[in-house]
């Protein structure tokens, strides 16, 4: 069963198998189910029912899905694409061919359905301006995008006709306690004082609290209508980079600046290195995405940034 924490009423998922489960995302995911759980994951869970399996070197287990009647698959690699072009190859192991021998194995092993955590980087960054839904969409931009779109259309190609539902949704931003990554670099340097304003570009990016997301994820997974498709989700309300700056801010209980550092200045900082050229253009592009389609299926954000009382990381 799913806890009520997260919907109020009991759920009638049981069987459970996640993979990625100490990730950000799984940790949550993991707190909010009650059911019977199996963890497919690189190390012994000591508490959980564990197959273990590394997909960067291991086949997954015959065994693995044996009873399970859902999958939530969250494990990929998500490192900094910068450096994509050195992994690709780790990139189409883990993101694409796992996912793909997971979903096969799931489909013989009577598995009823399968949810895939995707990325909104599979259907490309939006132009300043532009909010992206699902049919509107454009190239991946780097290798952890390019992955995830293939596994996506591999993913959906398998689903028909293979009597198991296979749903994806594609997470905006994700934020909350225990965040990684640039958001985390950010908040980290607010609240130590050394990183300074950010300029008001009118970009605009979205998010979602990670557990508005497991929420979501949990609501795809029982709707039957959810099959066969894939939904963005954030919170409904895009944030410029300087807002989630201020934000921030009021998080660390920093005061808002009155003043901003011109953008020329961190063009300089970021001719700097490739490494950090790449952090400050996800920093503050435009990456906007349109979440209508599922709230049509009653989904709605309890938690929006500007709400957040919380310790953010």
């Amino acid at each position: 069963m799913i806890s009520k924490l997260y919907f109020g009423r009991v759920n009638k998922l049981n069987n459970i198998l996640i993979t990625g489960s100490t990730g950000f995302i799984g940790r949550r995911l993991v707190k909010a189910i009650d059911s019977n759980i199996r963890i497919l994951s690189r190390k012994d869970q000591s508490i959980f029912e564990t197959i273990v399996c590394d997909f960067e070197k291991d086949s997954i287990p015959d065994n693995a899905l044996k009873d399970i009647d859902t999958v939530f698959h969250l494990a990929g690699i998500a490192h900094d694409s910068s450096k994509g072009n050195k992994v690709s190859s780790l990139y189409q192991k883990v993101n694409v061919n796992a996912t793909i021998d997971l979903a096969e194995l799931a489909i013989r092993s009577g598995v009823k359905s399968f949810i895939f955590v995707s990325s909104v980087k599979a259907g490309g960054s939006s132009a300043l301006g532009q909010c992206l839904c699902e049919k509107n969409q454009e190239e991946p931009k780097d290798i952890y995008g390019k992955t995830k779109r293939e596994a996506e259309l591999k993913l959906l190609k398998l689903g028909k006709g293979s009597g198991m539902n296979i749903t994806i949704i594609r997470p905006s931003l994700v934020y909350g306690p225990e965040a990684k990554g640039n958001l985390k670099l950010l908040f980290s340097g607010i609240n130590k004082g050394w990183f300074p304003p950010l300029p008001k570009t009118n970009n605009k990016k979205s998010m979602i609290h990670v557990d508005d997301l497991v929420r979501a994820i949990l609501l795809i997974a029982e709707d039957s209508r959810a099959n066969g498709e894939v939904f963005i989700a954030t919170d409904g309300s895009p944030y410029s980079s300087s807002e989630i700056y201020d934000l921030m801010s009021l998080a660390a209980g920093k005061p808002i600046k009155k003043w901003r550092v011109p953008k020329l200045f961190f063009n300089m900082v970021a001719s700097l290195s490739p490494g950090i050229k790449y952090k400050l253009d996800k920093l503050m592009s435009n990456d906007c995405y349109s979440s209508e389609k599922l709230e049509k299926l009653g989904f709605k954000s309890k938690k929006t940034l500007k709400e957040m009382n919380e310790t953010i990381f």
